[in-house]
């Protein structure tokens, strides 16, 4: 075996606050997407498994949603009715809206068309006092239907990674623009509604971004050697701290997307789509958080509102165990960094290019379309049932209490040495996602928690290859292109069924296990009672 895992804390250890940065805010794909049952069922099942507060999810203005039209004579229309069935939901559910304010509506548009399967219009607004008063009417109509209180608790995050011309077809100084009339109508409703930006894209380690727009001859080509080398920073995050500086505007929370890859969305078709080191989350997060520390704004929140192993929709990586493990190790590798590391995306009920082909297509989603739970579903399970105050952490776990309750949680994760990247994409077909689950040795778990009641009763819930993966109950299955619904049942309770067993502490009041942990393996150890 590897090197052993060696966990050895007491219960009654002084504790340090252990916020649960992970499940504040979860993803989604599009408003409309919402309004369907199926993906209503899952976010109602993600949010009381994983803790889930708060949702955010492109398309609140775009035609399928029906918000803004024009008469004839170029009377603007404001019709709130779809919103206001999606919004009520998630509110009745518990679920608060992280609002993205994008794309433009059609009627608005400068451009049509330029992103995705459903055609979003990635373009600035013709006219920027038709957009403020958008915003402006739609907030005001919410503080009018959820209250004042409600409302303040929510967020507002102006557009989607405008760095990227499909997304934003216009110039960096039209999307600062863009945020100043927005911040502006956002606040002239309430002064302390919560308004940031500049939702960019993942970080990159050149000045492609510098410029009014995307400069391609600017890029570095890392390779594969030299890629952790390079000085990884936040695009647009400090001329945009800069401008809104400048101008007086308020920033609540900035935002961008720390995939940990060295291509994003729109590539052009250059470089190897290369994956960075395991450790790219941890240290972007911490760089970012410094960064805000000495910006103009050092008291801004920080939300990184998408996030996963890759920005592809079809990477097969997402369906796998070793995506578990590395959601599971960068989360608790970057503890007290930021407010928010938003995964994407809950369901595989994502349409940005189109419906998936089979079963497991690599889409983002922690469930796939039928309701099948991912081992990322059970990796944000297993960190929602931490508590809330840290008294002992190690590169491969963590010992939490319950504020409320004294009850003991760990978590331990078993990510190869083998492996030193972030978990690599795996694209026109399963292979690397296959090479990569095959890598690593099993290592030994000797744990030890003392300062507990005689007898004290333990869980003990592992996820691995064998008990709660998904994509292997398929291909036990035959890999079925269209399963029956009789195997969608034999998956989804394969696919929900981890190995659970039961421990107590001894008579000296120390729980004491020794187990092997197979490679890419979760392991949950909850003080039940």
């Amino acid at each position: 075996m590897s090197g052993d895992i060696l966990v050895s804390a007491l219960a009654n250890t002084p504790a340090t606050p252990l916020p649960h940065f992970w499940s504040r805010v979860v993803g989604a794909g599009r408003a409309n997407e919402g309004l369907r049952a199926d993906w209503q069922r899952q976010l109602r099942e993600a949010h009381e498994a994983c803790g889930f507060e708060y949702i955010r999810f492109h398309g609140l203005f775009h035609d399928d949603m029906f918000v803004y039209t024009e008469r004839a004579d170029g009377t603007a229309v404001h019709n709130f009715q779809y919103v206001d069935a999606l919004f009520d939901f998630l509110l009745d559910l518990g679920v608060r809206p992280f609002v993205e304010f994008g794309f433009s509506p059609r009627a608005l548009a400068r451009e049509t068309n330029t992103v995705f399967w459903w055609g979003a219009h990635g373009a600035p607004p013709v006219d920027l006092g038709k957009w403020a008063a958008l915003i402006e009417s739609i907030t005001r109509h919410w503080i009018t239907r959820y209250g004042i209180e409600e409302v303040r608790r929510w967020y507002f995050e102006v557009w989607n990674e405008a760095n990227l011309r499909g997304f934003f077809h216009g110039t960096r100084s039209e999307y600062f623009e863009l945020y100043k009339v927005t911040a502006g109508a956002v606040k002239n409703v309430d002064e302390r509604l919560r308004v940031g930006g500049p939702a960019t894209s993942n970080f990159v380690p050149d000045e492609r971004f510098g410029g009014e727009s995307e400069d391609v001859s600017r890029r570095i080509v890392a390779g594969r050697d030299g890629i952790d080398d390079l000085d990884w920073r936040p695009v647009w995050m400090e001329a945009f701290l800069d401008y809104c500086a400048g101008e007086g505007l308020p920033v609540d929370f900035v935002s961008t997307h720390p995939y940990p890859t060295d291509w994003a969305l729109d590539e052009h078709g250059q470089g190897e789509k290369l994956t960075r080191g395991k450790d790219a989350t941890p240290v972007d997060l911490a760089l970012l958080r410094d960064l805000i520390a000495k910006s103009p704004y050092p008291d801004a929140e920080i939300h990184l509102t998408e996030w996963s192993s890759s920005s592809s929709p079809r990477d097969h990586t997402h369906d796998t165990l070793p995506a578990a493990t590395y959601v599971t190790r960068s989360v608790l590798h970057s503890l007290g960094t930021v407010d928010s590391l938003a995964y994407w995306t809950f369901t595989d009920v994502f349409e940005e290019g189109g419906a998936g082909d089979e079963l497991f297509h690599g889409g983002f989603g922690m469930i796939t379309l039928p309701g099948i739970p991912k081992p990322t579903f059970h990796a944000y399970r297993m960190l929602h049932a931490l508590g809330d105050e840290l008294i002992e952490r190690g590169e491969d776990h963590v010992v939490t209490r319950s504020a409320a309750t004294g009850r003991i949680t760990a978590l331990v994760h078993h990510y190869p040495e083998e492996e030193p990247k972030s978990v690599p994409a795996s694209f026109d077909d399963r292979a690397v996602a296959e090479a990569t689950q095959a890598k690593g040795r099993p290592r030994r778990l000797t744990l030890e928690i003392g300062a507990l009641a005689v007898g004290a009763p333990f869980r003990v819930e592992v996820l691995d290859s064998a008990h709660g993966d998904a994509i292997g109950a398929w291909r036990a299955l035959g890999s079925p292109a269209a399963p029956t619904r009789e195997q969608l049942a034999h998956l989804d309770r394969l696919a929900r069924a981890t190995e659970v067993r039961t421990v107590a502490a001894g008579a000296d009041g120390v729980l004491r296990l020794d187990t092997a942990v197979s490679p890419w393996s979760l392991v949950l150890i909850e003080q039940l009672g």
